[in-house]
């Protein structure tokens, strides 16, 4: 069923748990002190919305209550956002004309935004979103995408307390005070340039490489995953530089129930443009063939199959 209308859904929530309220979507709701606005002070987690239901939550949650806590931020309570997300969820299905009794069916992209709140007040803000998927993203999952490498610019010093740790998703116990390596921050802004410069040179996306400009380390905001011969998967050991990727992580556990071999390894460009295949794994915009890396053409095989692979571990 098509959307009826693309006006998004937008939840306030209370960060500490208690109520909610919709908000006009074509009203503002984040005062001019906010630390998003002035800082980018906070954390986000991106989530599919599939058929009613939020897709992979248990992780995104985890991932989420770390984040929050790698920034020093009051802990969030992860069954209220359950419970607010499907409310969020429901809202946005209903202005599609769908009702609960014929069931829910397609899909939407939910975000959680969770900031540091207004300078003034101290208080964090927090909201959900539920919107329809962009159009180009549903292009790309069945048309793939051509690919931009280069060194990210910047690196990690490996050698401060619990860069591991926190790049895991996990809070270390003696970290370097101002390590965010393992959160989800709403600073995204040379992530967002960086798509921006591919895309004016032909490119879809981006995918990092480490200093030597050979290691692989993700995409701009995606999980890179190769596929070998002998039914193998493999993506970039994470930690350090790497933030894991929870969509990876759901994919690699039902895929290994499923007979494949699945490792996390050091990759390189030449392993990429030598695989059988190659995707960028994203939360909401899916798994994502790579047709062409730099000036290299990919002809990637059995992408139905690998399709209903990673479309069965999501659920």
């Amino acid at each position: 069923m098509a959307p009826r209308s693309v006006q998004p859904v937008i939840l306030i929530v209370e960060p500490f748990g208690g109520s909610t309220r919709l908000h006009n979507p074509n009203l503002p709701m984040v005062y001019w002190d906010d630390a998003a606005v002035t800082r980018g002070d906070g954390v986000f987690e991106t989530l599919l919305i599939r058929d009613g239901k939020p897709v992979n939550i248990e992780r995104h949650a985890r991932r989420f209550l770390a984040s929050a806590t790698l920034l020093g931020l009051p802990e969030p309570d992860l069954n209220y956002w359950h419970r607010a997300t499907d409310e969020a969820a429901m809202e946005w299905y209903r202005q599609q004309g769908q009702t609960p009794a014929e069931g829910f069916r397609g899909e939407a992209q939910c975000v959680w935004t969770y900031t540091r709140g207004r300078a003034s007040t101290g208080n964090p803000t927090a909201w959900i979103r539920v919107n329809s998927l962009p159009a180009e993203m549903i292009q790309q999952r069945e048309q793939g995408v051509a690919v931009m490498t280069t060194p990210r610019g910047w690196t990690i010093n490996t050698e401060l307390p619990g860069v591991y740790v926190a790049a895991e998703g996990k809070v270390p116990q003696s970290p370097a005070p101002w390590l965010t390596v393992g959160a989800k921050t709403l600073n995204y802004a040379a992530a967002m340039a960086a798509l921006r410069y591919a895309k004016d040179r032909g490119f879809d996306d981006v995918v990092w490489l480490g200093a030597d400009g050979e290691s692989v380390l993700e995409g701009a905001t995606s999980t890179v995953v190769m596929e070998k011969k002998g039914k193998r998967l493999r993506t970039p050991s994470s930690g350090g530089e790497i933030l894991p990727g929870t969509t990876q992580a759901a994919l690699f556990d039902y895929a290994h129930s499923q007979g494949w071999k699945c490792k996390e390894k050091p990759l390189t460009v030449t392993d990429l443009k030598s695989a059988r295949s190659v995707w960028l794994l994203s939360s909401v915009r899916g798994a994502v063939p790579v047709t062409r890396i730099d000036d290299t053409c990919l002809e990637p095989h059995d992408l139905d199959e690998l399709r209903q692979l990673f479309q069965a571990a999501m659920h």
